[in-house]
């Protein structure tokens, strides 16, 4: 009789574990979708965004370039000092490349830690 009950207590227990695990797998496959999801789409919002303003920053360069060459009476300075103007622009954010490191840490980890 009472292995009869230990035998019906242990099946028990053994299908609320199946069921824990089974809750579980669920729970870490949804979570993941949802981090997924959210990369990508910010991903392709980041795109999307980035390459509209690459092209308007493009021609606004070459507007600067030639406004700036027409003011000095030379397109060639134009186009250098847009340039040099870039030039400037990157080494002063490959400076400040590790400062970014904190904002994305955060903002990813929120992604990622936040409940569903």
């Amino acid at each position: 009789m009472a292995f009869e009950e230990l035998k019906k207590s242990l099946l028990e227990v053994d299908i609320n574990v199946r069921s824990y695990i089974e809750s579980n797998k669920e729970y870490y496959q949804l979570k993941g979708f949802k981090v997924l999801m959210k990369g990508i789409t910010s991903l392709t919002k980041l795109l999307l965004v980035g390459s509209v303003v690459l092209l308007a920053m493009l021609f606004l360069s070459f507007a600067a370039a030639f406004g700036i060459g027409q003011a000095l009476d030379n397109t060639f300075y134009g186009f250098l000092i847009v340039g040099a103007f870039f030039v400037l622009v990157s080494i002063i954010l490959y400076l400040l490349r590790n400062k970014l490191d904190k904002p994305l840490l955060k903002k990813f980890s929120k992604y990622y830690f936040d409940k569903i």
